[in-house]
């Protein structure tokens, strides 16, 4: 039996940070991974898929050399093994890197193989024993698989095996219309396939607003993807050339297929049942806002906890658990403004509420809402599809929410998550001084059909700037200790 003071067990984007901070405080730790280092996000997730993103871009806009006055000599082509190449170069910087880091961390043991527990303060490695009072879950998360008539029966992609193709499909179907399968969309059809994309739901992407929804079937469709919704009664069978899916009294035939339905937790082999772990009817772990789980001693961090499914809110549970344990602090799950984003072209950069979320709230609901064509650096950039708009709480003045489907809306859309994780009215947004010419920039304006803001704008400017410079310790470069405040 090897005795540690803590076990993690997954190298996600949670685990290593959390790993090296508790060794760097003298605990003896043991980091298993049973796979790549790195998890999804380095693996199977944004390092591979934004470097193929990067490499459709190229296409894209080499293809649209003649709108901005270039000319080139022939068509444009596009070499998969090349693309997959360059791709495989640089989840491989990451992923090397990462480990590199690790192993070189005192303190920290960093083992390969199938962790499983045996009780609750022990887990086994092949014939390896290990204990501790503190273990950590960051084993993320798999594409899911639907039960849909004869799809055993045919090859089929998943979002993490169309990684590895070196050639281009000659017509490629997508199966679910959210985030994850709209990138792979448009990203095939950059590289030169026929894509049809095929959504059980009303639309694409149901989670956001319908506005926002119909955008993006619009600049998808002028790409030349093809959409199909409402597609019920799915069903699959091989064809001499590929597969056909029916869907209800219609049938799409494609030469490759990629299933991209959403993703299931990896806690189905871990023996949780022997710890006495709990799970939800979907199969993620139960934790509270500590991220706790029902097993005193028990976290569970990352895709795994169903309580965010990006790299950015594992990396925020691991700095929460840090900061719990290490820190004495009492960080909660509870003060996270949750905010993501869709990385089609125009990217879509999302924070808080949708407007339809903030009115089954029973709120009073503001909305600015304006397209991107209104924007001046997007019709300099010739990208103009999209809009832009933002929720507010008419009462208490709070920004509820934002939606930036735009060139640079998943940066821009900071702006707003910076705002809200601070609580200020949305006053301070339409008193902004934004950068010209920049997409952030009709943030204000935005806000310019709404209700002037009360006071509490400037008071909350007011404070800031006491709290920068204090009357007692103006900045040195002036005599004045409110250097800035903006006009009224």
């Amino acid at each position: 039996m090897q005795r540690y003071d803590a076990i993690i067990i997954g190298t996600g984007q949670a685990g290593p940070a959390l790993a090296v901070r508790l060794a760097e405080t003298g605990k003896r730790v043991a980091l298993i991974e049973r796979g790549a280092f790195g998890g999804t996000c380095v693996n199977t997730g944004c390092t591979p898929t934004k470097t193929m993103v990067a490499s459709a871009h190229a296409a894209h806009l080499a293809r649209r050399a003649a709108d901005y006055g270039v000319v080139l000599q022939g068509p444009v082509g596009v070499d998969m093994r090349r693309v997959k190449a360059r791709k495989d170069a640089v989840v491989a910087q990451s992923s090397e890197g990462l480990e590199a880091w690790l192993r070189g961390t005192a303190g920290l043991d960093l083992i390969q193989g199938h962790a499983r527990f045996t009780a609750a303060d022990t887990v086994v490695v092949g014939e390896r024993q290990l204990t501790a009072p503190w273990i950590m879950l960051n084993v993320g998360g798999r594409p899911a698989v639907p039960a849909i008539p004869g799809l055993d029966a045919v090859p089929y992609l998943t979002s993490s095996s169309i990684l590895d193709l070196d050639t281009l499909p000659e017509h490629l179907l997508v199966l679910g219309g959210s985030y994850v399968g709209l990138e792979f969309a448009q990203m095939f059809r950059r590289f030169g396939a026929r894509v049809t994309v095929v959504e059980a739901g009303p639309r694409l992407v149901q989670r956001e607003d319908p506005e926002i929804s119909a955008a993006i079937a619009d600049f998808l469709a002028a790409e030349g993807v093809e959409i199909v919704v409402g597609a019920g009664d799915l069903s699959v069978a091989a064809t001499p050339d590929g597969l056909r899916l029916r869907h209800g009294p219609g049938a799409v035939e494609a030469t490759h297929l990629l299933v991209a339905v959403g993703r299931r937790p990896n806690t189905d082999d871990l023996g949780l049942d022997r710890a006495g772990v709990a799970l939800d009817r979907r199969g993620y772990v139960t934790v509270d806002d500590a991220l706790r789980t029902n097993v005193p001693g028990i976290w569970a961090l990352g895709d795994c906890n169903g309580r965010g499914a990006f790299t950015h809110t594992a990396y925020d549970d691991y700095e929460i658990l840090a900061a719990n344990l290490l820190d004495g602090a009492g960080r909660s799950l509870r003060d996270r403004v949750m905010a993501y984003a869709l990385f089609t072209e125009p990217p879509l950069g999302r924070v808080g509420m949708t407007e339809a979320e903030a009115r089954a709230s029973s709120r009073k609901v503001l909305v600015g809402q304006r397209p991107m064509t209104r924007v001046a650096r997007a019709r300099e950039k010739g990208e103009t599809a999209g809009l832009m708009k933002i929720i507010v709480d008419g009462d208490t003045e709070e920004i509820l929410g934002a939606a930036i489907l735009g060139p640079g809306g998943d940066e821009a859309i900071h702006t707003v998550i910076g705002l809200m994780n601070a609580r200020a009215p949305y006053g301070v947004l339409r008193r902004m001084m934004p950068i010209h010419p920049t997409v952030a920039e009709l943030l204000p304006t935005l806000l310019a059909d709404l209700p002037a803001p009360s006071r509490r704008a400037d008071t909350a400017l007011d404070e800031t700037i006491e709290e920068s410079f204090p009357a007692s310790d103006p900045p040195s470069h002036t005599p004045e200790s409110r250097i800035g405040r903006p006009s009224r």
